[in-house]
């Protein structure tokens, strides 16, 4: 017997017969899984465009962060590493509006009165939040870093109150949360508490939707507002769940359309203004691994134009600034009503 079946499989090694097991056909990458963040397949067949290289701000991979406009018109946004403040004029001359510093000053956003309010991780341990004027002089401190928390990002409310974010915690241990700052600068409500990391805010053009990111559930939280710090009856809610890596800052347009900017896929998601994913704007490079570390965006207040600010770690192409198109055109300052 033994004899035999070493004839036979010396036979069919002649013959070169193959198994039924080594005849299956393997997995293979098509156009649409190859490279490093493939676009997932609920998102594949939204409306898709890629956006324009506009601005290199270094050669190096450093972290962009925090784009907001000013009321010249200019592009303010950090170097999150440094705590930089930069401003990129209209005719694209960039200057340093607050110097480097130990704050690690990321988010940013404009109170009406003109002066900038910054947001500081502090190491991811001691945040806070200053404000400057619009030449980077007399810097006040708003939330001191002893408080404790690790802010990320703010947004205005009409009143002058803010919401910021305070990104601590971890998927499984979320003590991070949604905080409101009223007008008077000094007293601070809870508004969503026990979110990991949370890290995107944003306002609906009427003020009455509250959106957060959690960076480490890869949840987006809808919230309507009562008041500035009262979710309605039934208002809270998980609107959307990203897959991959992983939601960071956001914008509103003017027909309430959220732009979120997904670090680590060099991508801008687009949801309108129920959390429904309607379109999408990529990143140049994405599929080869280039530009993927897209923190944050800006729409120029009064058009369709959408800035966004990435940088390529140590893939070679440095940090930069593209520039696309909208849905709808982005609200004036100041004008959340």
């Amino acid at each position: 017997m033994g004899l035999t079946l070493l004839v036979l499989g010396c036979l069919s090694a002649a013959t070169g017969t193959t198994s039924a097991e080594d005849a299956m056909d393997p997995l293979t990458y098509d156009a649409r899984t190859r490279g490093p963040v493939p676009i997932p397949p609920g998102e594949r067949d939204l409306q898709s465009v890629v956006a324009r290289p506009w601005f290199k701000v270094s050669d190096e991979g450093i972290p962009l962060e925090g784009q907001s406009f000013d009321r010249a018109g200019d592009l303010l946004f950090t170097d999150a590493g440094s705590g930089r403040v930069l401003r990129l004029t209209a005719d694209k001359r960039l200057t340093t509006v607050v110097p480097a510093n130990d704050l690690n000053l990321g988010g940013l956003a404009v109170h009406k009165d003109g002066r900038i309010f910054a947001a500081g991780t502090g190491g991811f341990r001691r945040g806070s939040i200053v404000s400057v004027r619009p030449d980077g002089s007399d810097m006040r401190t708003v939330i001191p870093p002893e408080v404790g928390y690790v802010v990320n990002d703010l947004v205005f409310d009409a009143r002058g109150g803010f919401y910021f974010t305070d990104f601590r915690g971890t998927s499984t241990e979320p003590k991070g949360g949604a905080y409101y700052v009223a007008p008077d600068l000094r007293t601070v409500t809870p508004v969503l508490p026990h979110l990991a990391l949370a890290n995107g805010v944003a306002l609906s053009p009427d003020g009455k939707t509250l959106w957060v990111t959690e960076f480490g559930r890869n949840i987006l939280h809808r919230i309507d507002l009562a008041d500035a710090t009262t979710p309605t009856p039934l208002g809270t809610t998980v609107a959307y769940h990203f897959t991959g890596p992983a939601p960071d800052s956001m914008r509103a347009d003017s027909n309430g359309n959220l732009y979120v900017a997904l670090y680590g896929q060099g991508r801008v998601l687009v949801l309108n203004r129920n959390g429904i994913p309607i379109g999408q704007v990529l990143l140049p490079g994405r599929d080869e691994g280039h530009n993927l570390l897209s923190t944050s965006l800006a729409l120029k207040p009064g058009t369709d134009e959408l800035f966004i600010v990435t940088n390529d770690g140590d893939g070679g192409q440095g940090s930069n600034i593209f520039h696309a198109r909208g849905f709808a055109k982005a609200l004036p300052l100041f004008s959340h009503r």
